[in-house]
């Protein structure tokens, strides 16, 4: 039998498609299983219990969250003993996959989900979709969502100009429209932030009284990334299995951007981009004092006083 330990220590990075999933089926030996699904997907499963967290990842992003190249969910598995099966797809697939949807189809006739007393599902971007969308296999379940798009049918999102090549795909047979597919959901929490327009704006069609969502502005694309630097994404898992995720609670785990620097620094940006003087020189002063700016905040907090001196002169 695999040893656990040794799983988590693995080093998975730098390995092709094929290699990883060899090499994970490897790791997980008698706990669970690697099943491909096609040329672009597969099945990791990883049993334990009694909490199961379905995350959807994207096999080219996963070196970003992880340094071994792990899925994110072995995280929980390691911290909580969680039980774990990852999606995980050879690009951005939104998991519109004919054998993705058989895999659930089993999933539901096995009773698979009926085995653990919580399930979990999670994903960002295109697998916050997925995450959203494949949830109703197990009713009663809970969504995390990160930016996820609500559908890219043309018919309902022919303002979304960014998937241009998946317009093509069905976005309505099985699985489909992911806001409708969080109708069974006990609860699901969506996070995005506002200044993206479109992430916004898919974000509108989520509007469901199971749903809460949260904004974070100032994060853009790269939101899974920063909470993930931010060892948020966990504790936002955690309380949401414990139903202790609320506005609130947000609201309090998100000050940590606060001792962020590439948050700050992002921030920054956008203030000296919309000429704020004033409040680039108390955002700078803040990030100072706290010890988490450098030489780039003292640069535009100078040439910030200067111009503020300059125009009351």
């Amino acid at each position: 039998m695999q040893n656990s330990g040794d799983m988590f220590e693995a080093d998975l990075s730098g390995l092709d498609w094929q290699e990883w999933r060899d090499r994970a089926g490897t790791l997980v030996g008698e706990t669970g299983y690697c099943q491909p699904l096609g040329e672009r997907h597969a099945a990791l499963l990883v049993e334990r219990k009694p909490v199961l967290l379905v995350s959807f990842e994207n096999f080219e992003r996963l070196e970003i969250l992880s340094e071994l190249g792990q899925p994110f969910g072995w995280t929980m598995v390691e911290a909580l003993g969680w039980s774990h099966l990852c999606l995980l797809s050879k690009g951005d697939t939104w998991f519109r996959d004919a054998r993705v949807y058989g895999y659930f189809d089993r999933l539901i006739d096995d009773g698979f989900f009926d085995g653990f007393e919580e399930v979990i599902f999670y994903g960002a971007g295109a697998c916050g979709y997925a995450a959203a969308a494949f949830s109703v296999a197990a009713p009663g379940a809970k969504v995390l969502m990160l930016r996820p798009q609500a559908t890219l049918d043309p018919r309902v999102a022919e303002w979304d100009d960014r998937y241009l090549a998946m317009r093509r795909t069905s976005f309505t047979d099985r699985y489909g429209y992911a806001p409708d597919m969080l109708d069974a959901a006990a609860r699901a929490v969506l996070l995005y932030d506002p200044e993206i327009e479109l992430d916004a704006m898919h974000s509108a069609l989520f509007n469901r009284a199971n749903v809460l969502r949260f904004r974070t502005r100032h994060t853009g694309y790269d939101l899974e990334e920063r909470l993930a630097r931010m060892g948020l994404i966990p504790r936002l898992l955690a309380q949401l299995s414990s139903d202790r995720l609320s506005g609130l609670s947000l609201a309090r785990l998100w000050r940590a951007r606060r001792d962020d620097t590439p948050y700050l620094f992002n921030l920054l940006r956008r203030l000296v981009a919309d000429q704020r003087d004033r409040l680039t020189v108390m955002h700078c002063r803040n990030a100072l004092t706290r010890r988490v700016g450098g030489p780039r905040f003292r640069k535009a907090m100078s040439l910030a006083e200067a111009r503020l001196v300059q125009a009351e002169g």
